[in-house]
């Protein structure tokens, strides 16, 4: 029987920062001085960390380089994150004590990170396990000197790695957690400290097995650690701190008058992710999702400024507005045609199956009316592999000429607009196409339904911005 909720604080605040919200000094600083202030708010507060902004990549790098049998990349990346990480604990630790066992947990764990390195080399094999090992490297740094920045502060805080926390499975490079364990950690190691006043730092991006091997939890893996320690703790909000304000109606590097969207359902923000938008990735935000707690996404450099606020339901009456425009680039159209697209065997299913099987990521499917087409989007990397599956799968209608050809288009990009409520106000859907059409955009294909909140359109590469520009205009 589950223990009764009372045993997990009230008003809990999970905060997560991402790698440019503590990769200088400057940044770390200002992190910092949300963090106590925060703290002054809130009595129970936890954090989660990424690595410092290019530290992830390097590392993965310099393992990837040693397996091929050069080790030079990582003797520079321990050089540089050193450098690096020892510059921010001259900056923000003054007790001479802790300052030098920073850095001297520093210098230790990049010299086992070197060791590794040394060992993959000779090995000229880099398995997902050791990839895991020397992919959170990063957070396990960033998190020691953000809590002794903290402490320096004048607030109690402790540095702790989520593989003492986040319970997973052995799938390395993508590992799920065991929500049930992970809760447990969390009563056990998280919450007396809370109950002591004292403020938890947390690595983001990495968990463990039962065992204690170290995993990660893929794309999006620290927001992802964020959300699954807010639901471990009950918390009631879940804040990540980034650099940017909140979720923008566009990529202001296009449209420069982009605005801040104030609230964002968790549909509307998974599609923005899922379609192109640097956001969230959906499954950082299902755990609060499920658990009905709030997410703010929230700017480190202007930390006054709301940001966005996601909600579980549409709290604003906004259907049948246009919310958001964003893009996902480099596809080409595969189209499947023929009249054996339509003679009772299931070739929809057997392609479908087939790219899927072969790890392929099919992001929309179009189907003419009268079924004798299927229009795939497929990324450009992998349009080759697809097209050899194809014709391997339709050997038998290729022959018989049931199906005519399988047609590749030119570059393309999907563009996505979010508005709820467009099966209840489809003359959104004309108003956007005649806006296209009067500027001349020529539409590949289209695609809403699936979803209540998105229209998907497909079109010419080299049309994208103009489009997105024009598309942005209905924005009200």
């Amino acid at each position: 029987m589950e223990k009764p909720s009372t045993i997990f604080p009230d008003d809990t605040l999970v905060m997560k920062y991402g790698g440019t919200s503590v990769g200088t000094v400057t940044a770390m600083r200002s992190a910092i001085k949300i963090i106590c202030e925060t703290k002054s708010e809130h009595k129970n507060l936890v954090v989660v960390t990424s690595a410092i902004s290019g530290a992830t990549n390097a590392l993965i790098q310099s393992a990837v380089d040693a397996a091929n049998g050069n080790s030079l990349t990582a003797e520079k990346t321990t050089r540089e994150l050193t450098l690096r990480h020892h510059e921010l604990i001259d900056k923000l630790v003054n007790d001479p004590n802790k300052w030098l066992q920073l850095k001297m947990d520093i210098n230790r764990l990049l010299s086992d990170f070197m060791n590794l390195c040394n060992a993959i080399k000779v090995l000229g094999e880099l398995s997902p396990r050791a990839l895991d090992t020397v992919s959170s490297l990063g957070e396990r740094l960033a998190v020691r000197v953000l809590s002794a920045g903290v402490e320096a502060a004048g607030f109690p805080s402790k540095p702790i790695e989520s593989s003492q926390i986040i319970i997973t499975d052995n799938c390395f490079q993508n590992a799920a957690p065991d929500m049930e364990e992970t809760r447990k950690r969390c009563e056990k190691i998280i919450v007396p400290l809370l109950n002591d006043g004292i403020i938890p730092i947390i690595t983001g991006f990495m968990g463990a097995t039962k065992e204690g091997v170290i995993t990660t939890l893929g794309r999006g893996g620290s927001d992802y650690s964020a959300s699954i320690i807010g639901v471990g703790l009950k918390a009631s909000d879940v804040w990540i701190w980034t650099d940017v304000t909140g979720v923008m109606s566009a990529d202001p590097r296009i449209i420069p008058n982009a605005k801040t969207i104030p609230y964002l359902s968790f549909q509307e923000v998974s599609e923005m992710a899922f379609y192109g938008a640097k956001v969230l990735h959906p499954k950082s935000v299902k755990p609060c999702l499920d658990n009905h707690i709030a997410m703010r996404i929230c700017n480190t450099f202007f930390p006054k400024e709301i940001g966005t606020i996601l909600v579980d339901n549409q709290i604003m009456n906004d259907s049948g507005k246009i919310k958001a425009v964003t893009s996902s680039n480099g596809y080409k159209l595969v189209t499947v045609s023929g009249a054996g697209m339509d003679n009772g065997m299931n070739v929809s299913a057997r392609i479908l199956n087939g790219i899927v099987d072969a790890g392929v990521n099919v992001s929309m499917i179009i189907e003419s009316s009268s079924e004798q087409s299927l229009c795939l989007p497929i990324p450009i990397k992998d349009v080759e592999k697809v097209t050899r599956i194809l014709k391997d799968i339709l050997e038998r209608e290729i022959s018989r000429m049931d199906i005519e050809d399988i047609e590749i288009s030119e570059t393309v990009d999907i563009i996505t607009v979010i508005c709820p409520g467009l099966k209840q106000n489809p003359i959104i859907i004309a108003k956007v196409l005649n806006q296209l059409d009067e500027k001349g955009f020529k539409i590949k294909a289209l695609s809403y339904g699936a979803s209540d909140v998105s229209l998907n359109i497909i079109i010419t590469s080299n049309d994208t911005k103009e489009a997105l520009k024009t598309i942005h205009e209905l924005i009200n």
